[in-house]
This record gives C-alpha cells, structure tokens and sequence, in this order.
C-alpha cells in the first residue's frame, strides 16, 4: 500500500443536546503527512441523517477519485446520529472505518437509547452491525470496525496514518479543527 494514500477523516464538532445541528469536519490527508483539505458540512443533532450527510462529503469532494478510506471517530455523530457504515460503503464504494479509543458498552448504549428514542430498536441494529476488532497498539488497544475491507487492510492504513499515539492523523486533526473553530481553540483528544 502507497504511504501517500488519500484517507477522509471525519469527525464532529462539539455541540449541546439544546442545538438543532452539530458540524461535522472532513479532512483529506495523504496517509497521516499531509493535509489537503478541509470539508464543513452539519447533521441533526441525534437525527439518523450522518449517514447521508457523509456520503455527501465523500461525493463532493474534489479528491473523490483518490480517497482510498475514510475515518469515521466512533459510529455515530452528533449524539446518536448513528452511521451505518455498511450502507455507506454500498453506496460510495469507499472503504469505511470507525476507530474509537475505548470499548463501547453495548448494555449502557441500548439504555440510553431505549430512554430517548422511538426508533432504539433500529438505531441499535445499526450500530450493531459489523464485528469489532480490538487492536493493539504501543500504548493502549484502540476498537476498529470496518466495511469494504479486510482488517489487514485497515491495519496497515490506521499504521500509515498514525504519526503519535493510537488515533489516524485523519481523525485527530478533523477533530481539532471541529473543536478550534466551535470553542475557539481545539482540545481534547480524538
């Protein structure tokens, strides 16, 4: 696999549960060296359009024909804005992956959702869908899922891009500029 290779990372801004939208920050990177660009789009704040909105980016980007993967920080967006990578993987025929520093729990997750949704049922199956695979790394494991892609494959583009500790360069500085440009100056981590 080329070490320049194209990867989408995405990641939303912060956002209170009184907001409508949350932003969501794609950045294109080759591997984990060099930023390219940088994609402002919004999704409903525990809405079910992430999905939508993300092949959105994907599909508008001037880069569309390079992007090898994209990052997603986590399954969801905006709250319980849940993508179904799968789903979007079919439709844009890009290799999708999520990477989060820490395991879901799964039973805390379908509380939260059966007390404020509806459709729990639905948005659980979705994030459900695909196998978790723990990775380990030099410091702590990270959790990956992916779709249009071996784990094999994602392991080596989550090597390529990893510059620092365990999250893709895509991810890390999609999630500072979403933080920078919504409180001003980023923090936290990815």
């Amino acid at each position: 696999m080329k070490k320049q290779i194209r990867i989408l990372g995405i990641d939303d801004a912060p956002f209170t549960f009184t907001e409508k939208y949350a932003t969501v920050i794609g950045v294109v990177m080759r591997g984990g060296e060099y930023l390219e660009c940088v994609l402002r789009n919004q999704i409903t704040v525990d809405g079910s359009d992430a999905t939508f909105v993300c092949k959105e980016i994907i599909e508008t980007t001037r880069h569309r024909k390079q992007l090898k993967a994209m990052m997603l920080d986590g399954v969801a967006l905006g709250g319980f804005n849940i993508v179904d990578i799968e789903e979007l993987y079919s439709l844009t025929n890009l290799p999708i992956l999520t990477i989060t520093r820490d395991e879901p729990d799964f039973e805390k997750i379908k509380s939260a959702l059966k007390k404020n949704f509806n459709n729990w049922e639905e948005r659980y199956t979705i994030l459900k869908k695909g196998k978790l695979h723990k990775i380990k790394t030099l410091h702590n494991p990270i959790y990956v899922k992916c779709s249009g892609i071996s784990i094999e494959e994602a392991k080596e583009i989550i090597t390529l891009s990893t510059i620092r500790g365990v999250i893709p360069e895509p991810i890390r500085i999609a999630h500072l500029i979403a933080s920078g440009i919504t409180r001003g100056e980023s923090y936290g981590k990815a």
